[in-house]
Order: C-alpha cells, then structure tokens, then sequence
C-alpha cells in the first residue's frame, strides 16, 4: 500500500516538475494571439492589428473581460476556443517597442515563440487581402522587429492584414497613422472575419497534429 502511495506521488510529482519546466501534454494547447499598433491610436491603419485583436474577443465572447495587466504592459482577456486556450494580448506601448510588452507576456504565461501569432497591417498588400505567414523577417515592420529582438527568434506566425500603400503622394508615415476612410471602415469587418478564420483554422490543425512541423509557405486568402 505504501509503495503505491509513494508511486502516485512520483508520478504526480514528475507531471508537475514537466509543466513547471514549460512541457507536459497540454503546452501545445496554449496559444498567445497579439494585435500589434500604436497604443491610444485605435482607428489608424497601423493599428488595425488591435482591430482584429478586438474582433476575435468579440467573436469568441470574451469582448467585455478585457483588463490591464501592468506588470507586463498589456490589455489581456483569456478565452477557449474547442478546447484550445488562448491568451489575447494588445501591447500599452507605441508600435516600435511593443516587443517589450510581448516578451513580458510571453514570459508570463510561460509560452513559446512557436506559439505566439502576431496580427498586423501590411503595405504591400491591399485592403481586403490577407495572409498567414509562417515565420520569417520583419519586412520593414517595425512592431514585428521589436517582437523578433525581445523574444530572440523570428519563428511567431504572423497574420498580414493588407491595407494598401497611398494612391498620392502623402508620406507612408501621414497614411499609415491616418484613419480608415468610410469605404474602408465598411470593407474591414468581413476582412477581419476571414483573417481570423485562417488563423483559427490554423490552431486548430497544429492542435490535431501538435508534432507537426509549421515550415509551409504563407497561406492567402482574399475578398
């Protein structure tokens, strides 16, 4: 009786030791979903990563449970989605140091780079054009860089969300801290829709197969 009691213990005891060390069968089952942009600038193009991060808490019902966690410098909710936990997160830092705030997070809630999707706008591809990109370099981005130094890897999924580049000669700089025109305020919701079900869609695949390697080109889909 006793050994057996020793043996529960044991085994209780090395369950909690691999989750203490950030393994266990459940690590694959946690995901950290960032929109990235300009803290207090909601509404501009630059920020539309924090339109879609708003999105999905409303798509998931979780919309009204937002709350400010100061020690990492974030907006978070958390929220379930069949059976997978997500932590959505909305750096209080302007775009070129949001890597701070990310790597806080990601400290905290002890997850991966690999797990971590960063939602953000995209100059070269028009509005209304989404793509999940699997890795790789910034691109000029400066909220994607600031997440690449802090967290020490370029491996974050990221989900690009077009918004075009001026059709005049305004600086990149006035258009991208411009707000959406009314035309685009309308196209946004049902782009936002099908960015985040590629993104879903996405967890939900890694969560079927969580030893399978995420090393395919990116995937596009546009309305």
């Amino acid at each position: 009786m006793l050994q057996s009691v020793r043996a529960v213990c044991g085994l209780r005891l090395a369950r909690c030791m691999r989750q203490a060390a950030g393994g266990g069968p459940s690590r694959e089952l946690h995901f950290m979903v960032v929109g990235l942009g300009n803290h207090g600038m909601a509404g501009t193009r630059h920020s539309v990563g924090m339109a879609a991060i708003n999105h999905l808490a409303r798509k998931l019902n979780v919309a009204d449970q937002w709350r400010t966690d100061r020690r990492t410098g974030v907006d978070l909710v958390t929220a379930q989605h069949n059976g997978v936990h997500l932590v959505l997160i909305k750096p209080r830092q302007f775009m070129n140091v949001n890597g701070t705030s990310v790597a806080n997070a990601a400290g905290k809630f002890r997850l991966t780079p690999e797990n971590i999707y960063l939602l953000h706008d995209e100059l070269d591809k028009s509005l209304g054009k989404v793509t999940l990109k699997l890795g790789g370099s910034a691109r000029g981005h400066n909220g994607v860089r600031s997440c690449i130094d802090h967290l020490k890897t370029d491996t974050m999924i990221r989900l690009l969300i077009g918004i075009g580049r001026p059709s005049d000669k305004s600086s990149v700089t006035t258009y991208v801290l411009g707000r959406f025109t009314k035309t685009e305020q309308e196209m946004l919701p049902p782009v936002l829709d099908k960015g985040l079900d590629l993104l879903l869609g996405h967890i939900q695949k890694r969560t079927q197969a969580p030893n399978s390697v995420t090393k395919a080109g990116p995937v596009e889909n546009r309305i």
